[in-house]
């Protein structure tokens, strides 16, 4: 049996970056990861870019059922920690909205620094190997577990479980974390995916088929939670930057709210459209503001009695109710597309038996849990990344 001081099971952001921490202390790492290669979702995220971090870090941004527990470990190793370290590998990087961060080039610029600071560290990693077990191998804290792999059997000082979530199961997501989690006495909270396209069942979907490809900067909503972004209509129902944001606050059955002019009056703005315009019909006068193929979905909807009626025809109790329609859209989504699409999972690892500031099991020493696997979800725009580099780090500096 191979002895390390530092076994990571996963090699992921969090993963890694605990492994080059860990490294960079003299530390013996390994990392095991069953898939061909590692960083696998780092290499798909931000359309190939990677949007590895945000500049606007903030607790907030954060959902957790303990929603103090992110605050030390991103506050030890920040947004800044990270730029500093892409610069150094002088890979070039800009800032889209909402301060996100991508890569000019490529995500794998962003997976090579990792591994270039893992091979300087000494990091050991090994692909293609499958976990078929863990057991705390007894007192001896040098040993205090073995890891029986298919590529044999290592031992442990410290063991991190970086394992991710359930998310896109194609990247090899599994529940391997939440068992270990289990097996070691750990509460698991109830997981489900976030960051993730709305389906509907209903009329809607019809609507959401004929329209796709369309996106279209809304204030999309619960009663408790919105998000200005884009939404872009799809086959199956919502996706877009304010679907997705919005799909980790949803509970099924829910309904949503879409206002398709956000910042305009509506009732005031159409009474006045009404005066200035009264030969008008209220399409043409949408037309400057909404895609034509939206506005044909809407009159159907919202105002098919008066379709073909001159504004000036139009009575104001008529145009409240479609000012109310516009800016209050009401949609009932069926569900979400799911782990399939997500690119989170909620919900993890409960952090109330985790140590904020180290990461470590408190009733296990020498285990730690980081990144998605835990019960910290980050919006989208980088947030995700940063608790990954923020989390890898707290516990590569202890283990």
């Amino acid at each position: 049996m191979t002895q390390f001081d530092v076994v990571i099971i996963g090699g992921g952001a969090s993963g890694l970056m605990c492994a080059l921490t860990a490294g960079q202390r003299g530390r013996r790492v390994l990392v095991l990861d069953g898939s061909n290669k590692i960083g696998k979702k780092i290499l798909m995220s931000g359309g190939g870019r990677c949007n590895f971090t945000n500049l606007f870090i903030e607790p907030e941004c954060f959902l957790s059922a303990n929603p103090h527990f992110c605050i030390s470990a991103l506050d030890r190793y920040t947004q800044w920690d990270f730029i500093a370290l892409v610069e150094k590998h002088r890979i070039p990087y800009h800032e889209r909205k909402h301060g996100e961060l991508f890569c000019n080039e490529s995500a794998k610029d962003i997976l090579a620094m990792l591994v270039a600071e893992c091979e300087q560290a000494k990091v050991r990693v090994q692909t293609h190997c499958e976990i078929q077990g863990v057991a705390a191998a007894g007192e001896d804290p040098a040993q205090r577990f073995v890891i029986r792999t298919s590529k044999g059997d290592f031992g442990a000082q410290s063991l991190v479980v970086a394992t991710g979530g359930l998310s896109i199961p194609t990247m090899g997501a599994s529940g391997l974390g939440y068992e270990l989690a289990r097996q070691f006495g750990h509460t698991v909270l109830p997981t489900r995916a976030g960051l993730v396209p709305f389906t509907f069942s209903d009329n809607f979907k019809a609507v959401s088929e004929r329209l796709s490809g369309l996106a279209v900067d809304v204030v999309l909503g619960t009663d408790k939670k919105a998000f200005s972004e884009a939404v872009l209509f799809t086959h199956r129902g919502l996706s877009g930057p304010a679907a997705l944001q919005l799909s980790n606050y949803w509970q099924v059955g829910e309904p949503i709210a879409m206002d398709l002019l956000p910042g305009l009056e509506l009732a005031s703005w159409l009474k006045q459209q009404k005066r200035e315009h009264p030969k008008s019909l209220l399409r043409t006068l949408l037309a400057p503001q909404l895609a034509k193929s939206l506005v044909q979905e809407l009159q159907t909807l919202l105002w098919p009695a008066w379709a073909e009626t001159a504004m000036a025809e139009i009575p104001d109790a008529a145009l409240l109710a479609i000012a109310d329609g516009l800016g209050q859209w009401r949609l009932k989504p069926s569900g979400t597309e799911g782990y399939r699409t997500a690119e989170v999972t909620l919900g993890g690892v409960d952090t109330q038996e985790l140590s904020s500031r180290t990461l470590e099991s408190k009733a296990q020493p020498g285990l730690y849990f980081i990144g998605e696997v835990v019960d910290v979800t980050g919006h989208l725009g980088g947030f995700n990344f940063q608790w990954a580099w923020s989390s890898g780090h707290a516990a590569g500096e202890v283990v």
